[in-house]
């Protein structure tokens, strides 16, 4: 690239964050982590693109607006932590994040006690979630796990889930069975009204 070329880029690219400005969207800085769609009331990108959305092509996925969240979004967000047994190793550890509903309540979702949440995970996974349910079980979003950053290839770097040893009726049963309905390596949501 010739050197008037990549300075005339980078001029286009610093603009971007006041065009967002003057638009009312607030565009991620970094790499989209999440996408919302569905019942939502804000949006920070476009339409599904077929060609730049492949894994969501893959696993047919199609909206007409987002809302997306990067990492910093997301830590922007007041955290909880909550301490579950995990299936993995059957021991306690300490996860951080913000409550999902209040994630969702960033995008503007409609939240009604009747609705569904389709999370989706990158490897295709997907459960339906209903709204009352994430309210009562204080589901997060969480981004870290016995205090470090989950990576991608691991459990992140999102993972919905909730505190299932403080939930009586999921604390009763054995811990293999407690995480049907949280999707590690989470990378959609779908607000169904």
């Amino acid at each position: 690239m010739k050197k008037r070329h990549f300075l005339g880029a980078l001029a286009a690219a610093g603009a971007l964050p006041a065009l967002h400005a003057a638009t009312g969207k607030t565009a991620p800085r970094g790499p989209a982590l999440l996408t919302v769609t569905g019942a939502i009331a804000k949006a920070n990108r476009g339409r599904f693109d077929p060609v730049a959305d492949q894994m969501m092509y893959k696993q047919k996925l199609s909206f007409d607006k987002a809302y997306v969240f990067d990492f910093a979004a997301v830590m922007a967000l007041p955290a909880q932590t909550i301490r579950p047994t995990l299936e993995y190793d059957g021991k306690v550890h300490t996860l951080r994040g913000p409550l999902l509903l209040d994630v969702l309540k960033t995008a503007g979702a409609t939240l009604n006690e009747g609705g569904k949440l389709v999370l989706r995970a990158v490897d295709g996974y997907a459960v339906s979630l209903p709204v009352a349910q994430a309210r009562a079980q204080r589901f997060i979003v969480a981004t870290h796990l016995d205090g470090a950053a989950m990576a991608l290839g691991g459990l992140g770097p999102l993972w919905a889930l909730y505190d299932a040893d403080r939930v009586p009726e999921m604390a009763a049963k054995p811990v293999a069975e407690r995480f049907p309905l949280c999707p590690w390596a989470l990378y959609h949501i779908e607000v169904q009204a």
